[in-house]
Formats: structure tokens, C-alpha cells, sequence
């Protein structure tokens, strides 16, 4: 049984792989059933076997590039906490990454911004975890001014806008400022230390206090786990974020 499972795996992982070389080679148009069961060397029923419809290809192609891709980022993201990088130009750095990888696969992008498919996808989840793990690194040092999950969402919200705008942009019309210019506009909404953004240094204080708080090995758990709530309703009050 476990020869037949690994088999059917292997199976599986290059027809996947072949999928993805497909789609980002000759577009959405190659991925079919027959082209990319000719192109594994396979007859076309085993990707009905496995993958039920192509639909369900893409799916998983669109699951096992963005693993690979999130398996960079992770890895980058513990070489800069390792290494004492700056965490603000860290996150520069990861949203240029994210700009240019939304736009170099429409395909992929289009797919994994399917509200329903990010949640249910544990490549999406993971690369929203590298973000909280970038953001959080911003808090701790005592220069975000507002929550850490509002200041994920903003970022996130910014990026799929931007990817959006340029894929529905001619090529030779793009701005090449325009995601720049937004990273910039969002720092400006996060940053205590951002054009214009100087002024609320006790909430700046409250959310580093809140990305520590979990670490603070004098209280027990549940002291924690009080300190946190009442931390958490300090930001997300109404008109905490300035």
C-alpha cells in the first residue's frame, strides 16, 4: 500500500510540475488535460483520477507554486532577523517581491486571490504569516502606530490593488512609480516615524508593548492572556489608530 501511495504521489508531483512549467511558459490557454497529460508522459484519465477536472489542476498548481515561492520568503525573512535588518526595509523589500511576482504570473495571482481559495490554502496562509512575522518585527521596535493586524490588512489591501492595477494596464502604459508610491502611502498610515505621522507616540508605545506582551515570562498564562486582550481593545478602539 505504501509503494502504491508513494507511486500515486510521484505521479501526482509531476503532472504538477509540468502544470506549473505550462502555465508560466505559455499561459492558461497550455494547461489543459490533454496537453499536460502528453506533457507528463501520462494518459489523460490519471488527472481525472487525481486532480478530478482541470480545475481542480489548477488548483493545486497555483497551491504548489505559491509553497514554493512562500518557502523563499520564509527563509529570507529569518536571514534578515538574523542578520539585524532594518525591518521597515525589509518589508520594502518583501512588497517589491510581492509586486513583482503578482504581476510576472497573472494567472497564479488571479487564482490565489480568490477569497475562497486563500482560505483555504496553506501556501496563502503561510505567506500571510511571513507578513505578520515582518510587521511584527516593525512593532517590537516601537515604530507602528497602529495594530499589527490592521497594519497587515492595509498592506495586504495596498498590494492586491497595485498587482490588480498593473495587470489591467497595458505593458508599455504601466507607471513604473506606482507601487513604490503606495508602499510609501501605506508607510505613511503605519509608521510613527512617517511623513506626518509623528504625532500619537502612545499608541505607538501600546503596540510594542502588545508584540512583547506574549513573551513577558513574569505573568502567568492567563495574566498573558488579560494583558493581550486588554492591549488588543487599546488599539482596535474606535479612533485608536489616529
Amino acid at each position: 500500500m505504501s509503494e502504491v501511495n508513494g507511486s500515486r504521489g510521484r505521479t501526482r508531483s509531476k503532472i504538477v510540475a509540468v502544470a506549473a512549467r505550462l502555465l508560466q511558459q505559455e499561459g492558461p490557454a497550455a494547461v489543459t488535460t490533454r496537453g499536460v497529460a502528453d506533457a507528463a508522459g501520462i494518459q489523460a484519465p490519471t488527472i481525472y483520477r487525481l486532480f478530478g477536472d482541470k480545475d481542480g489542476l489548477l488548483d493545486a498548481v497555483a497551491e504548489h507554486v505559491m509553497a514554493e515561492y512562500v518557502a523563499t520568503k520564509t527563509a529570507t525573512v529569518r536571514a534578515a532577523s538574523a542578520a539585524d535588518v532594518d525591518p521597515v526595509e525589509e518589508l520594502r523589500a518583501g512588497w517589491r517581491q510581492q509586486i513583482a511576482f503578482g504581476v510576472a504570473n497573472p494567472t497564479l495571482f488571479r487564482l490565489l486571490s480568490d477569497p475562497e481559495r486563500v482560505l483555504l490554502s496553506p501556501a496563502a496562509q503561510s505567506g500571510k504569516r511571513v507578513l505578520e512575522t515582518r510587521v511584527h518585527r516593525i512593532a517590537a521596535t516601537g515604530r507602528l502606530r497602529i495594530g499589527e493586524r490592521r497594519a497587515v490588512d492595509l498592506i495586504q489591501a495596498a498590494g492586491t490593488g497595485v498587482i490588480q492595477t498593473l495587470l489591467a494596464t497595458a505593458p508599455g502604459d504601466r507607471d513604473p512609480g506606482l507601487a513604490d508610491s503606495m508602499f510609501d502611502a501605506v508607510l505613511r498610515q503605519i509608521l510613527t516615524d512617517g511623513p506626518a505621522r509623528t504625532d500619537d507616540p502612545t499608541m505607538a508605545a501600546v503596540v510594542a508593548f502588545r508584540a512583547v506582551a506574549p513573551e513577558l515570562d513574569v505573568l502567568s498564562g492567563a495574566e498573558r492572556d488579560l494583558l493581550t486582550e486588554w492591549l488588543d481593545r487599546a488599539i482596535e478602539a474606535p479612533g485608536a489608530a489616529g
